[in-house]
């Protein structure tokens, strides 16, 4: 909807988008503090003036929005006083009805690179490689990368006929579909945005950076792709090498760079089940089952391998492929998504994937490694004994004494409320009040360049 709309108006902003489906909401992902592409890419930095129902039926405003007429409300985020937006942020404190999100403004030129890795230890030199650029504001953006089981994944269904029907695929396995597919161990990507001439400068420097670390490295612009695609089918007759695959997964990465949203990767959760993804995709609906484990690290090649050990070791015990992206996301850490993604019509298949699941949420937060997310499965995750998880109980029961909103959404088990639901006259009153409130209030920015 954001998308169309800043189309039909020829906006000279852009959005960011989300990994996820078109149908991805943007208030939902920014408050799980989820991620993109562009330079915006770190959703939660990049919104503002948050309008928060809390679980008595107050509505409060943050930062300068709480001042009528502030005319910094929609582009300062602190206010004064404490800032108390986090607090709504990967909680059950309080139900987010409105927020300001900023967009980016069109770059003069933008150019995509692309690379791979054929070295299975070349992943530490790539993070050092890259650190230091996005440091210094070379690389403004999120860069990515994905291992070869994310690649496979993302071009086709789990290879059942290669592997007799035998699960996981191991690695030994996965070095014959590197060299049949034409990808490497690692495959990265990342996007340069501004003037031509910095953007000249700014590949001039990626180049450098990456020489004797990549097999191979292209830049890609709007330009270089429809040339691409047009040659695709002489590039196989006279190279046998199916190149409209390769596109195929790269326009859906190339489009998420510009801001442009896809269902693409809807496809990649049809990995284990054994008929092919509809073009309806609904992956509940199917039975596919996917589990996230988000592990962060600092940005240090050292750091990277060992929790990729970490992650590959135990996958794999668990009759899982270790199906891994790593996202560059700031200056100094990384985060991973790590996809355990299996057939739920299989039985047992669920047990099995929650046990891999809780151990790899254990055994990299001892080496160091927590998640930067957790999903509904991983609640019980949160720390309950320390002083953060007494100052969260303590909140989660001044604001909402009797347990009714989200009862254990990121709440430590032993700090929570015991679920109340009593007089609901009452609290059907005071939402309402709440509700009236809203609808009588005037409407805020949605969007702000």
């Amino acid at each position: 909807q954001l998308l169309e709309f800043l189309r039909e108006r020829k906006s000279g902003l852009w959005l960011d988008a989300t990994g996820a489906s078109t149908e991805c909401s943007l208030i939902g992902n920014v408050m799980e503090r989820g991620f993109g592409h562009t330079p915006y890419g770190d959703h939660f930095s990049y919104v503002c003036g948050l309008e928060v129902v809390l679980p008595n039926g107050e509505v409060v405003d943050t930062g300068f929005s709480r001042f009528p007429g502030a005319a910094t409300a929609a582009v300062h985020r602190w206010g004064f006083g404490p800032s108390i937006d986090g607090l709504f942020s990967q909680s059950s404190l309080g139900i987010v009805t409105r927020m300001t999100v900023w967009l980016m403004p069109a770059p003069e030129y933008f150019q995509a690179f692309f690379f791979r890795c054929d070295r299975e230890d070349g992943l530490a030199p790539l993070i050092d490689a890259l650190r230091p650029l996005r440091l210094s504001g070379v690389l403004r953006s999120a860069s990515h990368i994905g291992n070869d089981y994310k690649v496979l994944s993302g071009i086709r269904q789990y290879p059942w006929e290669e592997t007799g029907g035998r699960t996981p695929l191991m690695p030994e396995q996965m070095a014959r579909f590197r060299r049949e597919l034409n990808f490497g161990c690692w495959n990265g990507s990342g996007g340069l945005y501004g003037t031509r001439a910095q953007v000249a400068e700014a590949r001039r420097l990626v180049k450098r950076a990456l020489a004797g670390k990549v097999s191979r490295l292209e830049f890609l612009d709007d330009w270089k792709l429809r040339w691409a695609g047009r040659v695709a089918g002489p590039f196989r007759f006279f190279t046998g090498w199916d190149l409209s695959k390769t596109l195929e997964l790269l326009y859906p990465v190339y489009d998420l760079m510009k801001g442009i949203p896809t269902n693409a990767p809807i496809k990649s959760s049809y990995w284990r089940k054994k008929t092919p993804p509809p073009e309806d995709g609904d992956p509940d609906r199917d039975g596919c089952g996917l589990l996230w484990c988000s592990p962060t690290a600092p940005a240090e090649g050292g750091h990277a391998t060992r929790l990729m050990d970490l992650v590959n070791r135990t996958t794999l015990s668990h009759g899982f492929e270790p199906i891994v992206s790593i996202t560059m996301l700031t200056e100094r850490s990384i985060c991973c998504v790590v996809s355990l993604s299996y057939d739920r019509d299989v039985p047992g298949e669920d047990e099995r994937a929650m046990a891999c699941y809780k151990q790899l949420v254990h055994s990299l937060g001892e080496h160091g490694y927590p998640p930067y997310r957790l999903g509904v499965q991983g609640m019980s995750e949160m720390d309950s004994h320390t002083g953060y998880g007494n100052f969260v109980g303590m909140l989660k029961r001044t604001l909402d004494p009797a347990g009714i909103l989200a009862p254990g959404r990121y709440q430590p088990a032993a700090n929570r409320p015991t679920l109340v639901l009593e007089k609901p006259r009452e609290k059907a009153t005071a939402m309402t009040a709440a509700t009236g409130e809203l609808n009588n209030r005037s409407t805020k920015p949605l969007v702000q360049a």
